[in-house]
């Protein structure tokens, strides 16, 4: 019998069509280099991605090592910049040694993928960044999913175990609905099961802690020989790169060990001077970080929402994904830009306006953003 002969992308026509049914499909769309909307989508929480030091920063870098790294960190691409700005990071958050990554994702990967492998057990919160979720798969451990914040099942995972080696990896403050991990209670639970402890500070960095220290230094973990401590250096510090810190032990085994480290060209000089100066900023200033907080109250208020936030982030839910989009256009078309979560990124029934707080908010833009805000979704409501 002859197959009949179809493009091997026909599929993908079904898939888009199912996607526009379900009020699913994603496009981008491109940001002016001078907006003039009210931003309250992106995580440029402490406003230093258009810093004239942070921008300084980077040009100087680039004046000194130039555009690329040239290589793999373990070939060329490892500078006197990558190791100076990983002393000052591990100094800042109080972690005894740091390793820079390309990116937030792939100091994820290398992070839980280095420290697992077949023979270990990962206990992973539902409701993990995708970068932990695709570390997870990736590793080759049996996995196990625990409810959203859930301590006792987390233990309940750990006890029954028969793996010699275990994680816990949980974001510090999750994503979409900017609440704190118990990490007090995750980290006692590692404690007496033998456990590592995997945080990613992605969203903590520069918000939560002393100054910006993040939730870990919060919680007094900071530094603990059974925590290890993800980060991204595109949020808070307004620049691009990520980070794993944690023993000096760990930062050696990754070095040998994180695929993600070894066979990817290291990160480029541009966005670690960015990152320095944006770290420097903010130990120099670290009212920025009450801010972000003050600035989250204001706008949940606005929005209705009854819990106070913990992070930068608020999350105003709305259910249905089509309400949800049109919400977020009627704010753009009335100047304010923000976030739109749907499936697969938050549950099914929970499509949602994210915010997002910045420290450089004025309080002309906090004003004009409510009005629009409150309007848009005393629409979206009724």
């Amino acid at each position: 019998m002859t197959r009949a002969v179809t493009s091997p992308l026909a599929w993908l026509d079904d898939v888009e069509r199912q996607r526009r049914a379900a009020g699913l499909r994603r496009s981008l769309r491109a940001r002016p280099a001078a907006a003039t909307d009210i931003d309250l989508a992106s995580n440029d929480y402490l406003g230093l991605a258009t810093h004239p030091d942070v921008i300084e920063g980077a040009i100087a870098a680039v004046r000194t090592w130039g555009a690329g790294s040239t290589g793999s960190r373990l070939v060329t691409g490892n500078t006197e910049l990558h190791e100076e700005f990983e002393d000052a990071l591990a100094g800042f958050v109080g972690a005894s040694a740091a390793l820079v990554f390309s990116s937030g994702y792939t100091a994820n990967i290398g992070a839980v993928v280095g420290l697992s492998g077949p023979g270990s057990l990962i206990v992973s919160d539902a409701y993990c960044h995708a970068s932990l979720v695709d570390a997870c798969r990736l590793s080759r451990a049996r996995v196990v999913v625990s409810p959203h914040r859930d301590v006792d099942a987390v233990e309940r995972a750990l006890a029954t175990r028969d793996e010699e080696r275990a994680l816990v990896v949980t974001d510090s403050v999750f994503s979409a609905d900017g609440a704190l991990a118990p990490l007090r209670g995750l980290h006692e639970v590692c404690r007496r099961h033998g456990a590592l402890l995997v945080v990613d500070e992605a969203h903590g960095l520069g918000v939560r802690g002393s100054g910006g220290r993040g939730l870990l230094q919060e919680t007094g973990l900071a530094g603990a020989p059974d925590v290890v401590m993800t980060t991204t250096l595109s949020k808070a510090l307004g620049s691009q790169g990520g980070a794993v810190l944690g023993p000096a032990a760990v930062r050696a085994h990754l070095v040998d060990a994180a695929r993600t480290f070894i066979f990817d060209t290291g990160l480029a000089p541009a966005a670690l001077g960015a990152a320095a100066a944006a770290l420097r900023l903010l130990a120099a200033e670290p009212g920025r970080a009450d801010a972000v907080l003050e600035h989250a109250r204001t706008l949940a208020r606005v929005c209705g929402v009854p819990e106070e936030p913990q992070s930068a982030v608020v999350s105003v839910i709305l259910g249905d994904p089509e309400v949800a989009v049109a919400a977020a256009a009627a704010c753009l078309d009335r100047g304010v830009r923000v976030g739109c979560f749907r499936p697969p990124t938050v549950p099914v029934g929970t499509s949602r306006l994210r915010l997002t707080a910045r420290a450089s908010l004025t309080a002309d833009e906090l004003e004009g953003a409510g009005a629009v805000l409150a309007g848009v979704l005393a629409e979206a409501r009724s």
